[in-house]
């Protein structure tokens, strides 16, 4: 078992920036491809970013735009998401992931409980 636990989510102006974090614990991180999802009322779950188990591979939707960074430090086994120039479109419930391979599609084993990111106008 994994337990993920994202931080780091809050309140933000428009082109604004904030930093998740993603605490796992359970077992060792590098022998999973990690990542994010995000989620807003009414739609379902959507791929945001994910990074291979040794760090090296990264793999972000197209909306993302080079506006964020995923990165992860395995001693800590620690996630992190980077996003800069943040839009009212991003309003969301994050969520960090587990997979059990780094690939185009995530098919996430394991999820966090999610952090709210908030973007006003």
């Amino acid at each position: 078992q994994v337990q993920l636990v994202e931080s780091g989510g809050g309140l933000v102006q428009a082109g604004g920036s904030l930093r998740l974090s993603c605490a796992a614990s359970g077992r060792t991180l590098n022998n999973y491809a990690m990542g994010w999802f995000r989620q807003t009322p009414g739609k379902e779950r959507e791929f945001v970013a994910s990074i291979s188990g040794s760090g090296v591979r990264v793999l972000y939707a197209g909306f993302v735009k080079g506006r964020f960074t995923i990165s992860r430090d395995n001693a800590k086994n620690m996630v992190y998401l980077q996003m800069n120039s943040l839009k009212p479109e991003d309003t969301a419930v994050y969520y960090c992931i587990a997979d059990l391979a780094f690939r185009q599609r995530p098919v996430p084993v394991y999820w966090g409980q999610g952090t709210q990111v908030t973007v006003s106008s």
